[in-house]
């Protein structure tokens, strides 16, 4: 680990309870934009540069207590919303899930599943509304003031999107509590049961945007998606429901295109992200075109 990145952790452990004072080893973790580390039982988060273009810490914050009060985060032991600075619970035994360790553990996917329903059945009320569009609007706001190219086409697909949003508009349902960036990485396995970790962008959503986002995070298989949506339902979802979640797997990777540039923008090393922002969106315009998003939009129209 890099001195100045050692010397900025141990700095901010003296505003952490139970951490002032500590000279024992650190680790680091993983993390795209954030700096994630174990000092022995305990998780330290540093916020990443530039974040703060895009990331409330306070809703954050208020976020991550509800989840943790809910049963489905690591404890809170420490946030500070004016630095972004935040300690949980260590989870010792943990397994820091991949899509490829999603993909050869269906129980993982199971488990996945049921911590979403925990999550979103939990009555717990964010402060942050996450409205797709208003996301993408502002995005390319923050964009427009960088110098970074869009992907060819990318306002004739937003464009296009106007008909799901429509389509979406026609089955309203109730907003729940929403992790809303289920990255494979966020998800911590005991092989029992499953813990969610990082709420920057969680917020108030429709609750297939969560099961959506996770399948394309994992890159998963009509069998991992029957098996997240009946651990979620407890049967065999509504065609609506099922509708839903494949519209958000496109409709993700059009957003996640835009913090994909953002990060470019930015200078985040940790990741070739105009590689990332390109393929977004390219996987974004190949399911837009396929049978599969053809026949949900075509649910979502008819029903």
């Amino acid at each position: 680990m890099p001195d100045e990145i050692e010397a900025r952790l141990r700095e901010s452990l003296s505003g952490i309870p139970g951490l002032a004072g500590y000279t024992g080893p650190v680790e680091r973790l993983g993390g795209l934009t954030n700096l994630v580390f174990r000092v022995g039982d305990t998780c330290v988060r540093l916020p990443g540069a530039g974040t703060e273009e895009y990331i409330n810490r306070a809703h954050e914050a208020e976020a991550a207590r509800a989840a943790a009060d809910a049963g489905v985060s690591p404890d809170l032991i420490h946030v500070d919303p004016d630095s972004g600075i935040m300690a949980t619970k260590f989870i010792e035994g943990a397994l820091t899930m991949t899509p490829e360790g999603f993909r050869a553990d269906i129980g993982s996917v199971r488990r996945a599943g049921e911590a979403f329903r925990q999550l979103h059945t939990s009555g717990a009320i964010f402060p942050f509304t996450f409205e797709l569009f208003a996301m993408i609007d502002e995005y390319l706001g923050i964009l427009s003031t960088k110098h970074v190219a869009l992907p060819d086409g990318y306002h004739d697909v937003v464009a296009e999107a106007q008909t799901v949003r429509e389509a979406l508009a026609r089955h309203p349902v109730e907003l729940v509590a929403c992790h809303c960036d289920p990255l494979c990485e966020n998800f911590l396995d005991t092989g029992e049961r499953i813990f969610i970790v990082d709420w920057e962008y969680s917020g108030m959503n429709d609750p297939m945007w969560d099961l959506g986002d996770l399948s394309v995070e994992g890159g998963f298989g009509a069998e991992e998606d029957r098996v997240l949506l009946e651990a979620y339902f407890g049967n065999v979802p509504a065609v609506t429901d099922r509708a839903r979640m494949v519209i958000y797997k496109a409709m993700c990777d059009l957003l996640w295109t835009l913090w994909g540039l953002i990060q470019l923008a930015n200078g985040n090393p940790a990741d070739d992200f105009r590689a990332y922002a390109d393929g977004r969106f390219a996987r974004c315009r190949t399911l837009m075109a396929s049978d599969e998003f053809g026949a949900a939009l075509k649910t979502l129209q008819s029903a």
